[in-house]
């Protein structure tokens, strides 16, 4: 699969302005420039570099080195963008999107603004790689931009502009085993649906003895720490210390969970090297890889045959935006491999690339292997399920125009689709590992209620994201926002919710 990656990304490279493909140089000829006079453009060795510097005492602000990008080139395209670039002494933000900043942004037909970046760059860091994702802006899309330097920090950073380029790196001519059609032994196939909530990085039995009042049969149990910190995890014998005593913990869950008749999907949330500022460290490095597979070893043999194990979830939300030695399918494939020689009978879990995003589905491959779930998680639009979670924003109503576009079910069927023709192509059962919207989105019990009137018609096994983990996700809180949540007892979304677990009871 990578060698096909990588004729596809060269055979589909795109130019970010038409008028650069035929200018000496590309990118190094954009007009930069810079924001607040801490950016200037240097030729070293030859080569175009940005380079912003930004001395301590004067963190505060957006320093900046900016070029208008004629926005067109990527409608209907999923376009990576990547750079060579280095630092130093870049201080820790305050927020993980500030520090090192590689950026493209546009305005929506609406006035919204987008952003996509890589995030968590400080510290030092020799040259490498930073990459982001874009998503392919609606009709109307204007005035964008690229963006390089620093934000909120103080440092020096170095951008090689001769190496700033775009391609599509995945596309549905890239799929493997096109014509695969998975089998599922008889209790997975004919079994009963599983509907359920996403797990605190914890549990009690007390937790256990609500989610049987409410009628919940699946958890999913996320073994995490650190989620999306850059550097962390770098470690293998202090990962190893904590997984193992979270593995412990996992042994008792599975005694609880089958006592109250629930049973668990097993999430390695956090992997071996956790992350970079583009995507997982082990798709990179050969010993973080090696150790994830001997991960799921220590898992699969340990947890074999207990009867609580709903399924081996592989890894959680994976973003691959550049080409890698060991890239997102393959790590899985590798994993499930290792898993199915200790453990033949249990499924194991598959989740697309770009952190399971539903439109990934049009270019994923099934494994040429049966008894594997595939796992889809439903945030769209993140403009409504996300809003003010990061930063204060004005508020987005469903059913709605959300960003110049309108949603109401019909346009979450259509968001759900790739993911429905892959189930019906591969004969596959789905299961959505995660939905929600913010507890003060409004019309959030709306979107969660048509969600899973969708998950219901399409036969897809869910759990809700989450259950007694941050505040903003509960359906036992409520508020105007994120600074205002209180304890509720009752509230439209828990209703719905409650609702759609009563279908467990037949």
């Amino acid at each position: 699969m990578y060698k096909t990656i990588l004729v596809l990304a060269a055979a589909l490279a795109l130019p970010l302005l038409p008028a650069l493909e035929t200018v000496g140089g590309g990118y190094a000829q954009l007009p930069w420039k810079s924001t607040d006079g801490t950016g200037r453009v240097i030729t070293e060795n030859g080569r175009r570099i940005a380079v912003v510097e930004v001395p301590k005492g004067s963190e505060k602000g957006m320093h900046w080195l900016t070029a208008p990008v004629d926005v067109k080139p990527f409608m209907d395209k999923r376009v990576t963008m990547s750079i060579r670039a280095r630092w130093q002494n870049v201080t820790r933000p305050p927020e993980k999107w500030n520090g090192v900043k590689f950026m493209f942004n546009y305005t929506g037909a609406d006035g919204s603004r987008f952003w996509h970046h890589p995030q968590g760059l400080s510290g030092d860091r020799d040259w490498t790689e930073i990459s982001a994702m874009i998503e392919p802006p609606e009709a109307g899309a204007h005035s964008g931009r690229l963006v390089l330097g620093l934000e909120n920090s103080s440092g020096r950073v170095e951008f090689d502009l001769d190496s700033l380029k775009t391609f599509v790196m995945f596309g549905p001519g890239d799929r493997l085993n096109t014509g695969y059609k998975v089998s599922y032994p008889d209790r997975i196939a004919n079994g009963p649906r599983r509907r359920g909530v996403m797990s605190p990085h914890t549990m009690t039995e007390a937790d256990f003895k609500t989610l049987k009042e409410w009628n919940v049969n699946l958890i999913r149990y996320q073994i995490m720490r650190n989620w999306g910190k850059v550097g962390s995890d770098v470690d293998l014998d202090e990962y190893d210390r904590w997984i193992n005593g979270k593995l412990d913990h996992l042994a008792q869950i599975l005694e609880w969970a089958r006592q109250y008749g629930i049973q668990v999907v097993i999430d390695l949330h956090t992997p071996p090297g956790g992350w970079t500022g583009s995507g997982m460290r082990m798709f990179d490095e050969k010993k973080y890889f090696d150790h994830y597979l001997e991960v799921w070893r220590r898992i699969a043999s340990r947890f074999k045959g207990n009867p609580a194990v709903r399924a081996y979830d592989l890894i959680n939300e994976p973003v691959q935006v550049t080409p890698a030695p060991y890239d997102y399918w393959t790590i899985q494939q590798k994993a499930a491999e290792a898993v199915r020689a200790i453990d033949p009978d249990t499924p194991v879990m598959v989740e697309s690339n770009e952190a399971a995003r539903p439109q990934t589905f049009s270019y994923l491959s099934p494994l040429a292997m049966d008894n594997v779930i595939y796992q889809v998680h439903m945030y769209m639009p993140m403009g409504f399920t996300h809003q003010g979670v990061a930063t204060p924003e004005p508020p987005q109503s469903y059913p709605g125009v959300i960003r110049g576009v309108k949603y109401d079910r019909e346009k979450l069927r259509e968001v759900l689709q790739p993911v429905r023709d892959f189930q019906l192509r591969h004969n596959a059962k789905i299961y959505v590992g995660e939905f929600s919207a913010a507890a003060w989105a409004p019309g959030a019990d709306r979107y969660l209620a048509d969600c899973i009137e969708l998950f219901e018609e399409y036969g897809w096994d869910w759990s809700y994201h989450a259950f007694r983990e941050w505040d903003g996700w509960s359906v036992e809180h409520e508020g105007e926002n994120r600074n205002s949540l209180r304890p509720s007892a009752d509230n439209a979304r828990k209703r719905v919710l409650l609702n759609g677990f009563k279908r467990n009871e037949h």
